[in-house]
């Protein structure tokens, strides 16, 4: 593996041939694993097909556009466009995460996990996409055809957040309204709601998009610093420490009279079994539940199932689960919850206390 361009050996998740977790190593698996895995899925024929199609809603498309030119006006809304791609309105903006709209999660048009669900809002129906959240690489996640299409949008490309590495990736592709964060790194929007900051978190998790470049780029979440809403997007990820982590790092800017903890965070509840092999990097339904207390999330979107049959647990499963969970911890399913695909959720803006008198 080439050296990584970005090491600063003060950071103890920077290697010289690049990055790595910080809470706990990933130990990557080997092809004996791999074949393993895939062998007792295909004796026991795995995924099981859903029990029940997957919700799907028309979009609101009016509304959706009405809200995206209404400036400092905007309600902040939600609307799931399935698997990670999520349309967040808030502060002025209109924002897209880990923007996958084609037919495969593949570099091959012919082969690879295939979407079962289309986009709940088609690329040519969207309003203006201010902001392009990219949490890592894998195909999932970043797709060369959906971020090329959304640089050629009417009025202007969006600005694109990615973590280190994926900047020469987009330049590449012809986008350069780019920047590229380390853990911990901030960048700042101006909204017509005002200023937005935009942190790239630390995940548990890794990249790579082909045989050689494993650990090679950064990966990540985001927090979300609107002056009216605060978002959390975690991209892909196991559980780690580093959620209690963000937090206590954000404690007094998230205090109860500064309006509280994230509006909404946007959490992954699917493609989790096998649990020997996916836990090192991916959450299961009851771990994102953890993931949600850990933040103090007002309340959570459950997002990362539905779309992409990537692992053996039914599509339609982690619903169920987090059902389930949510029952056994006494948590309103309205703080924790799911959406059909194509839905949009009007939520409350953050309210800050005035001091007493």
């Amino acid at each position: 593996m080439k050296q990584n361009p970005y090491y600063d050996p003060s950071k103890p998740h920077h290697r010289p041939q690049g990055f790595q977790n910080v809470d706990r190593e990933f130990p990557g698996k080997s092809l004996a694993e791999v074949l393993r895995w895939k062998i007792e899925a295909s004796r026991r024929s795995l995924p099981p097909p859903p029990s029940a199609p997957i919700p799907a809603v028309p979009p609101d498309l009016d509304f959706l556009h009405r809200n995206a030119r209404a400036g400092a006006a905007m309600q902040p809304a939600v609307t799931w466009i399935g698997h990670a791609t999520v349309m967040v309105q808030m502060s002025g903006l209109t924002l897209l995460t880990d923007a996958m709209f084609s037919e495969r999660a593949s570099p091959l048009s012919f082969l690879g996990p295939k979407r079962h669900q289309p986009p709940g809002v088609a690329l040519r129906d969207l309003p203006h996409i201010d902001l392009v959240l990219t949490s890592h690489n894998h195909y999932d996640h970043l797709d060369a055809a959906s971020v090329q299409a959304l640089n050629q949008q009417a009025g202007g490309p969006p600005q694109f957040v990615v973590p280190l590495g994926l900047k020469p990736w987009l330049t590449a592709r012809g986008v350069n309204r780019a920047v590229e964060l380390d853990w911990w790194d901030s960048h700042l929007v101006q909204a017509p709601g005002g200023m937005v900051d935009v942190v790239l978190a630390p995940a548990q998790h890794w990249s790579a998009r082909g045989l050689g470049d494993r650990m090679a780029t950064l990966w990540g979440g985001f927090a979300v610093f609107g002056p009216d809403f605060h978002l959390f997007f975690a991209g892909d990820t196991a559980y780690s420490r580093e959620f209690s982590a963000l937090r206590s790092r954000y404690a007094e800017r998230q205090s109860e009279s500064a309006g509280g903890g994230f509006d909404l965070a946007l959490l992954p509840i699917g493609a989790y079994e096998p649990r020997w092999f996916m836990r090192d990097q991916h959450v299961n339904p009851e771990e994102a539940v953890t993931i949600h207390h850990d933040l103090a999330a007002k309340r959570s979107l459950g997002m990362h199932w539905g779309t992409f049959a990537l692992t053996d647990e039914a599509l339609d499963e982690p619903p169920r689960a987090l059902a389930q969970v949510l029952r056994e911890r006494a948590i309103d399913e309205q703080d924790f919850f799911v959406m059909a695909i194509g839905e949009t959720r009007v939520l409350p803006p953050r309210r800050r206390r005035r001091p007493e008198a």
